[in-house]
């Protein structure tokens, strides 16, 4: 496991395996909505993001979730929206994937710095509330 899941399971209180999988999701999701060059700097900055992203880009992508997940995203309930649900599917609550946003977007402040980051959130419509 590497630094970015341990500490965001030990802060958010769930295991390494799912911490692990959840912030891959995370970031994969950023990767596809964010502005190109942000989310790009803000993923090399931090030590084995860039692997995750690699790993579990792909879990739910494409409106994953079956028909429903089709069925969200034809009428527009992708986005945060669907990764709250993909995020919720992994056993995840509310409080656990509000806890697990901002802890992720806190690391990749300590390594990519407030600039970088606070492109990427203002790129992504909703982010804005989980951080």
């Amino acid at each position: 496991m590497n630094l970015l899941v341990t500490q965001v399971a030990d802060k958010v209180g769930i295991s390494p395996e799912v911490a692990e999988k959840a912030v891959g999701m995370m970031l994969g999701f950023l990767q596809r909505e964010a502005d190109d060059g942000a989310i790009a700097r803000m993923i090399e900055a931090i030590p084995g993001a860039t692997e995750l992203v690699a790993r579990f880009n792909g879990e739910g992508a494409g409106g994953g979730g079956g028909l429903l997940g089709g069925l969200m995203s034809a009428i527009g309930g992708g986005g945060i929206m669907g990764l709250g649900q993909q995020l919720m599917s992994q056993g995840l609550g509310m409080g656990e994937i509000s806890a697990l946003a901002k802890e992720t977007i806190a690391v990749a402040r300590q390594h990519a710095g407030d600039e970088v980051v606070d492109q990427v959130i203002a790129s992504v419509p909703g982010l804005s509330q989980f951080t």
